[in-house]
């Protein structure tokens, strides 16, 4: 039975793993049991008939996790009476924590079952083929089987003994299939290995039972081996948490700590659950979560999530979250339903198995019968045959190669920071043709930073920087908050209070101008900063501003890292200085100001009444990545990049160019980029992938054929619209979605294809003979279950490829 205890919350996919298997929904009580035995379709198919009663609302079969999700009215049954129920199809519910993987599966009592079956089988073959002068015959039995009389031999006895040994769980499942009327592997093996006995085939049916056996203990190896990267991430998040108490440390499981309590995170330790740093600071690592390598630096008021580990520093942390509702918790939940739905390639593997089974089996019954009228020959040849092909018809091998592909992928995915909500959007991933990117917050950072210095005058960048942090800093507008964090940066002195910097600087008379900028006096003297147009209104001559012929030390930002030297747009703002009867100059209003504006970038004129003192470029600067991830789609044979953005069109068009789309739509409102991504679609031959972070790009998420969110700074209506999410940020990402699903889509055809071959093969050659029933076994069955097992699990080798380390364009606006 399994243990069951009840937790609160839906679980729609994005809510963390119920700890116990038990929680309430509006419209049921929710149950999750972990049956490990349950490891393929037709299994999952019995477990289903055996839960289609009255007051089960809803059944979800997991077969490659071994898991059960059902929905049903307490009203009307129970927990006790549905374990009853899956038991009753021959399966044992294990704790409903259970991971399905078993650690003693080849010591377990049916592997040793098993082992001494082989071995008494092997003594048979011996006494049969190598050593007939000591295989005695004890007894001949008339009339027995339609064959002739059966001789009791020392062989036959081993081959019975055998068979005794290894079949009792084969005919077991196979009874449970008949009483369930589900024509699969066991219903299929358990009759061949009664007909053979029946006709006096010892050592065929010991074969079967004992192959059968070694073949099913194999294939629970492998879906093991896929349900372990399972377990790898649920044990990812600590059991325990040491929670500070009344200023007493405490450890106490993990579950029981209520959001709110103040956690204690060690160096070393991982953290228990996803919470808030209230004190001290450290570098936590966060790859199991995101994928990314970099240790994150940690201080108050930072988030942690459950699962990342400590490497320095000693941590408090608030619990915002309680256990079954942290992130590491919604990812494993997330990937372990990740085969509930069914993908393309699965329903036709399904509708395929639905109609191959029924006619081999009936080409069996037919080769065993109708061979010797039709064809001639002795009666166990032809019986044989039909046993042979009876074990051709399980479709074990195909029906299993797409379920075990979508949960390597999934859980690779999952570990390297991705996470894809189900099977189906693995698959569709793959067949991308078309890749639709917002701009803002996707290609970009998100946040405006200062990108050019120009001084005008005898100014000093510094000078520029200080004097118009000095003038924005009681500014709401984003270009201020930017400009007065960049000179924070370089050094311009922060003020004292409200007013004044703590060099005496006297900051007095702020005045916002609506839709020109702002204006403050320093020390008695007004300032301006703003747009270009405020200070044409000034009376300043735009078009002859002069400058230092050594530029004034040029400051410029690249992609919002630290300032350079004067190299890049603003010291060639300088370069194209031209001479004049006082030094140099620029035309800021033919020249520097377009050609900045033309990059995509906000303008800010710094100044006094009677003096330019400087030009300031703000933007919000591109992902120094973004070039490099259009190239690697174009490289994973992607067809058509397009940028679709509602910033205007000359911002956007300068991204375009620099990041290299193929296509850049610009000013669009919501439905307008829905209207975008669905015209990609008719224009394109495969599906088209979205990617955006914002709640202004949910509608298209939706509407693509795979949506993407970018997870750490997306809003939560993107996250949960999407198909994927990017859990840290990294655009990088992107081409190993891509990737990842290619490979996981050629797999599964792969592994379809070459099953499907490997039975056409089997059947065609069993009823001529060519095919025996060792080999049905060995090669159809255990064989290519195994062979796609492993192609599969191949998925969990791909990992993302890095950009080259390259200094990225420079930024552009929002």
């Amino acid at each position: 039975m399994s243990d069951s205890r009840e937790s609160t919350g839906p679980d729609d996919g994005t809510a963390g793993r119920p700890s116990g298997g038990v929680a309430e929904r509006p419209d049921g009580t929710q149950l999750r049991l972990a049956v490990p035995d349950m490891d393929c379709s037709s299994c999952a198919g019995k477990v289903e008939g055996a839960l289609d009663r009255e007051g089960v609302l809803s059944v979800d079969t997991r077969p490659t996790t071994g898991v059960v999700v059902l929905t049903y009215d307490p009203e009307l049954t129970d927990v006790e009476a549905l374990t009853a129920a899956v038991e009753a199809a021959g399966y044992a519910v294990e704790d409903a924590d259970s991971d399905g993987v078993a650690d003693d599966l080849f010591t377990s009592p049916r592997a040793i079952a098993t082992a001494v079956g082989g071995v008494i089988l092997a003594v048979g073959l011996a006494l049969e083929w190598l050593l007939p002068g000591l295989n005695p015959t004890f007894a001949t039995i008339g009339g027995v089987g339609f064959l002739g009389p059966w001789g009791v031999t020392g062989a036959s006895v081993a081959f019975l003994l055998a068979i005794a040994v290894a079949a009792p769980p084969i005919l077991r499942n196979g009874f449970y299939s008949l009483r369930g009327l589900s024509l699969d592997i066991d219903l299929l093996m358990s009759v061949g290995i009664v007909a053979a006995l029946l006709v006096d085939l010892p050592f065929e049916a010991a074969t079967l039972a004992v192959l059968f056996s070694v073949a099913e203990l194999l294939e629970r190896y492998s879906i093991d081996r896929a349900r372990t990267s399972l377990r790898e991430l649920m044990e990812l998040s600590p059991d325990e948490a040491v929670v500070i108490r009344d200023g007493d440390e405490e450890t106490v499981p993990a579950e029981s700590v209520a959001t709110g309590e103040r956690l204690a995170v060690r160096p070393g330790e991982r953290v228990p659950l996803d919470g808030v740093v209230r004190e001290g600071s450290g570098a936590v690592d966060e790859s199991p979560i995101t994928g990314e390598s970099v240790p994150a630096e940690k201080e108050p008021g930072d988030e942690v999530y459950a699962g990342s580990i400590n490497e320095a520093g000693y941590l408090e942390i608030e619990a915002t979250a309680p256990a079954s509702e942290s992130t590491i918790a919604q990812v494993v939940e997330l990937v372990e339903a990740a085969n509930g739905e069914e993908t393309r390639a699965e329903r036709f593997v399904d509708r395929f198995a639905s109609v191959y089974t029924p006619i081999v089996v009936v080409g069996a019954i037919a080769t065993a019968t109708l061979g010797p009228l039709l064809v001639g020959g002795g009666a166990e040849t032809w019986f044989v045959r039909g046993l042979t092909l009876l074990v051709v018809a399980c479709p074990c091998a195909f029906v299993i190669s797409t379920p075990v592909s979508v949960v390597s992928g999934v859980t690779a995915a999952a570990r390297n920071g991705v996470l894809i909500k189900g099977g189906e959007h693995l698959e569709a991933a793959g067949d991308v043709d078309a890749v639709a990117l917002d701009k803002t917050g996707t290609l970009t950072r998100g946040e405006l930073s200062v990108t050019d210095v120009v001084p005008l005058g005898d100014r000093e960048a510094d000078d520029v920087l200080a004097c118009a942090t000095a003038v924005e800093r009681r500014s709401e507008h984003p270009v201020a908050a930017a400009i007065v964090a960049r000179g924070e940066e370089v050094g311009a002195e922060p003020v004292d209070g409200e007013d004044a910097p703590d060099d005496g600087t006297e900051v007095t008379g702020f005045e916002a101008l609506t839709g020109e900028g702002v204006r403050a006096d320093l020390d008695g003297e007004t300032h301006y900063a703003g747009k270009p147009s405020l200070f044409e209104e000034l009376g300043f001559d735009l078009s002859h501003a002069h400058v230092r012929s050594d530029g004034g030390s040029v400051l410029e930002e690249r992609d919002g890292d630290e300032a350079g030297d004067a190299e890049g747009d603003a010291a060639n703002a300088v370069t194209a200085a031209e001479p004049c009867d006082h030094g140099q100059y620029l035309d800021l209003a033919s020249e520097t100001i377009p050609r900045l504006q033309a990059e995509g970038k906000t303008v800010v004129l710094v100044g006094t009444e009677t003096e330019l003192e400087g030009v300031i470029a703000v933007a919000d600067t591109v992902r120094p990545e973004a070039a490099w991830v259009v190239d690697r789609l174009h490289e994973l044979g992607i067809d058509r990049v397009a940028m679709l953005t509602g910033d205007n069109e000359r911002t956007a068009r300068a991204i375009g160019e620099r990041v290299g789309v193929d296509e850049v739509r610009a000013e669009l409102l919501p439905d307008e980029k829905v209207a975008a991504v669905r015209e990609l679609a008719a224009e394109t031959e495969g599906g088209v992938a979205m990617v955006g972070d914002g709640i202004n790009d949910a509608p298209a998420l939706a509407a693509a054929d795979v949506g993407i969110a970018m997870g750490a700074a997306g809003a939560d209506t993107a996250i949960e619209t999407a198909d994927v999410a990017l859990m840290a940020d990294d655009l990088t990402r992107l081409p190993y979605v891509i990737d990842l699903s290619s490979r996981a889509s050629s797999t599964i055809r792969t592994n379809i294809g070459a099953s499907l071959g490997v039975k056409a093969l089997l059947a065609a050659g069993a009823p001529l003979g060519y095919v025996s029933v060792a080999m049905a076994v060995v090669v159809g069955d255990m064989g290519m279950s195994l062979g796609v097992t492993g192609n599969a699990l191949r998925l969990g080798n791909v990992e993302p490829a890095e950009p080259p380390e390259a200094e990225a364009p420079p930024g552009t606006e929002s």
